[in-house]
C-alpha cells in the first residue's frame, strides 16, 4: 500500500497520537483488502454513538482523541432524544453517559445532528461519484445505490479515522469494478410503499452481501428505495444495489445481465406481513421511522393521525432538522398522543427494551428489534401501524397542517 511522505510521517506519529491511530486503522484495512493507497473523501458519517451499543469502553476511547475532522462529518442516531430524553423514560445515568459521548464527538468538530438520513440535511450534500466514509448501514446503501456516491460499509472507528484524516483506503466500493451487479432479482408482482421493506428483508436473507440488480414492474420513489436498501442491509449485508431504469449507475452504465438469477414472488413478501398473525401477543409499542422519516413520510403520518387519538404508545422518528422544518406535521402528530422523537431510533434506544412486542413499518427494524431490543417484531404498512395505534378511535381535537 503506497503512502505519501506526509502520510508516512503521520503513521510515524509526527502529527500526534490521534492521527497516528487513525491512519494505522485505515492502513490495516487497506492491507487486508488490497488497497493501493489512500484517497480523499468528501464527508463522513459515524456510527458508534449510542451508549447502549458502545458502553464505557467506547466513551473512553472517543474522549481520549484530540484534533479536528478534516471533512464534514455527522453522527449516527444516539440512544435517546438529546433534548427531551425523559419522555421515553431514559434513566438519568444513561442520559449523562450519552451526553458525554456526544460532547466527545463535538470537540472533534463533528456535527452532532444524530441521524441515519444525513443526505436529507442542508449543508451535507452528496453527489454522484463522491467518495465517502459512511458507517450506518441504511445510509451507506442509500449513498451508494440511490445517489451513486462511493463508500464501503465502514465501522465507527474507521469512519471516524477517515474523518480525522480526510481520507480513506481505496478498496471495495470505491473501485468501479466492484460495483457491478452479481445477481439479478426479478420481482413478479407490483409493489407499493411498505412492500419495498418486505422485499429488502426477503432479498437480504437470500443474497447476503452480493450486489443485486432488481427488475421491477413499478418505478419506486426515493423513500421506497430507502426502505429497500435499509432492509437488505439489516437482513443481509447489502451495501450497494441497482434498479434497472431507476438508480443512477444502472441508467448510465448499462450493466450486463448477471449469470445468477433469482425470482421473488408475492407469497414471499406476504410471509413478512404474516408476522402480525404469528406473533405470540399483540403489539405494545408502535414505531415508525427506521430509517428516519422524510418530509413526505411525516406528512403522511400527520394525515393518518389527524383527528385521532392513539391508544398505544406510538413513536415516530425523524431528524431534528426535519422536525423543525415541518412544525405543522409535528403538531398534528403529537395532538394524537403519538410522540415525535429525534436523534435516536427504536433499535439503538434502551427505551424499546421495556416492551415485549413492537410493530414496525420498516424491514430494517423488523430484522433488528428482536436481537437488539429483546422484543418480538411484527410488520405492517404505515396505515396498519396507525390503525393498530389508534384502534380506529377519533376525537374532536383534530389538528391542522
Amino acid at each position: 500500500m503506497y503512502l505519501t511522505k506526509e502520510e508516512e510521517q503521520i503513521l510515524n506519529g509526527e502529527a500526534g497520537e490521534t492521527l497516528r491511530q487513525a491512519i494505522e486503522i485505515l492502513v490495516a484495512l487497506g492491507d487486508i483488502y488490497g488497497a493501493d493507497g489512500l484517497i480523499p473523501i468528501k464527508s463522513a458519517q459515524i456510527a458508534g454513538v449510542s451508549y447502549k451499543t458502545i458502553g464505557d469502553a467506547g466513551l473512553e476511547w472517543i474522549s481520549d482523541l484530540k484534533g479536528q475532522v478534516k471533512v464534514p462529518a455527522i453522527l449516527n442516531p444516539a440512544g435517546m432524544d438529546l433534548e427531551d430524553w425523559e419522555r421515553l423514560r431514559i434513566s438519568p445515568e444513561f442520559a449523562e453517559k450519552q451526553k458525554a459521548i456526544v460532547q466527545a464527538y463535538k470537540k472533534l468538530g463533528i456535527r452532532c445532528e444524530c441521524t441515519c438520513t444525513p443526505y436529507t440535511l442542508e449543508g451535507f450534500s452528496v453527489g454522484y461519484g463522491d467518495h465517502l466514509a459512511w458507517s450506518e448501514s441504511s445510509a451507506i446503501s442509500y449513498a451508494n445505490s440511490v445517489i451513486g456516491a462511493r463508500t464501503n460499509r465502514e465501522g465507527g472507528p474507521s469512519a471516524l479515522s477517515a474523518a480525522l484524516l480526510g481520507k480513506t483506503a481505496n478498496y471495495g466500493f470505491h473501485l468501479e469494478e466492484n460495483r457491478v451487479p452479481e445477481v439479478s432479482i426479478r420481482v413478479e408482482c407490483s409493489l407499493k410503499e411498505s412492500d419495498y421493506g418486505a422485499l429488502g428483508y426477503v432479498a437480504g436473507k437470500i443474497i447476503g452481501s452480493e450486489v443485486p440488480i432488481f427488475r421491477l414492474k413499478d418505478t419506486p420513489e426515493k423513500d421506497e428505495l430507502k426502505a429497500l436498501g435499509a432492509a437488505m442491509a439489516a437482513s443481509g449485508a447489502v451495501a450497494l444495489y441497482h434498479v434497472e431504469g431507476v438508480t443512477p449507475e444502472a441508467c448510465r452504465l448499462g450493466f450486463e445481465e448477471p449469470e445468477e438469477k433469482i425470482i421473488i414472488e408475492r407469497s414471499q413478501l406476504d410471509e413478512v406481513y404474516e408476522s402480525r398473525k404469528e406473533a405470540g401477543k399483540a403489539p405494545e409499542l408502535i414505531t415508525i421511522g427506521c430509517p428516519h422519516c422524510s418530509a413526505a413520510e411525516l406528512k403522511k403520518a400527520a394525515e393518518l393521525l389527524k383527528g385521532k387519538t392513539v391508544s398505544k404508545e406510538t413513536w415516530i422518528f425523524t431528524s431534528r432538522e426535519l422536525a423543525k422544518r415541518y412544525p405543522e406535521y409535528i403538531r398534528t402528530i403529537e395532538e394524537s398522543g403519538a410522540k415525535v422523537v429525534c436523534d435516536t431510533c427504536m433499535v439503538v434506544s434502551p427505551a424499546t427494551n421495556s416492551y415485549s412486542c413492537v410493530m414496525v413499518n420498516s424491514g430494517k427494524a423488523f430484522a433488528y428489534v428482536p436481537g437488539m431490543c429483546g422484543a418480538e417484531s411484527v410488520y405492517g404498512n404505515m396505515e396498519a401501524c396507525i390503525e393498530e395505534a389508534t384502534g380506529g378511535k377519533e376525537n374532536k381535537a383534530g389538528g391542522s397542517y
